[in-house]
């Protein structure tokens, strides 16, 4: 779709992400595309969606727009780093990419690219997701995005993260993002968690009927999990509800026997 530059943004004086269409592929069709593309993002009010700032063309005619500069790294480069330790804030920045799916899904948008090149992690702790160039609204939101310019994107997706379904090409459906998103769950989720397994298992349930219903479901169950709460993927055998419980009442308790001994 185009190529990204940091920038110094002079009239602001601020610095700033810049995505340009390449050189070799600056033509009418490319250019209402990167148009669409902008326009997508500015129009998603959402903390974890990238900022748009400007748009406008290049002295050579290119189109581009502009948008708040990341300077951290992406979910990819982090899983690159294969950091055992680190999985359980992976799975935090997945859970802040589901909520702001969820607010996309709200509005009657599907991302349709998601993968860990596209979820940005900033240096403070900030995530946000990233290249909507693919999105397209579901048929019952169609009139809502109607105004959007250029023709609606292909099926698309990327190998390993695109939903049957969507690689398929049916219908934009916000649970196609959540196999997605359960795909990208798959690879930061620690070893041997049952009920974050469950999480993953019904994110990407080859009924589509048994998927969560959108991100924004995805992203209450997997908070469930953070708080040591019962997430509703799971359905708990005896062992299970002992392994939850003392998750949860670990440190009351540990208290009150410490307490009973003293």
């Amino acid at each position: 779709m185009g190529v990204v530059h940091a920038a110094r943004d002079q009239r602001l004086a601020r610095d700033v992400a810049l995505k340009a269409l390449p050189a070799d592929a600056a033509g009418a069709a490319e250019a209402a595309r990167l148009l669409r593309e902008a326009r997508v993002t500015a129009r998603l009010d959402h903390p974890g969606v990238l900022a748009v700032h400007d748009v406008g063309a290049l002295p050579d005619g290119r189109a581009f727009y502009t948008m708040r500069l990341v300077r951290g790294r992406s979910l990819a480069q982090a899983l690159s780093a294969d950091d055992a330790a680190l999985a359980r804030d992976l799975v935090r920045h997945v859970l802040a990419a589901c909520e702001a799916v969820g607010y996309a899904h709200a509005v009657g948008l599907v991302h349709r690219d998601l993968k860990p090149a596209n979820v940005l992690i900033g240096p403070h702790g900030e995530t946000q997701v990233a290249d909507w160039g693919l999105a397209a609204p579901t048929p019952a939101a169609a009139e809502r995005w109607a105004d959007l310019p250029g023709p609606r994107p292909s099926a698309g997706g990327s190998p390993g993260f695109v939903a049957p379904e969507q690689a398929r090409g049916e219908p934009p459906d916000p649970r196609h993002d959540v196999w997605s998103l359960g795909a990208m769950l798959a690879r930061v989720a620690p070893p041997a968690d049952a009920p974050l397994a469950a999480i993953v298992q019904r994110a990407q349930a080859a009924d589509l009927g048994a998927r969560y219903a959108d991100a924004g479901a995805l992203a209450a169950d997997l908070a469930r999990w953070f708080e040591g709460r019962r997430v509703l993927a799971l359905r708990y055998g005896p062992l299970d509800w002992a392994r939850w419980a003392w998750r949860a009442w670990r440190a009351p308790l540990l208290v009150a026997g410490a307490g009973a001994v003293s």
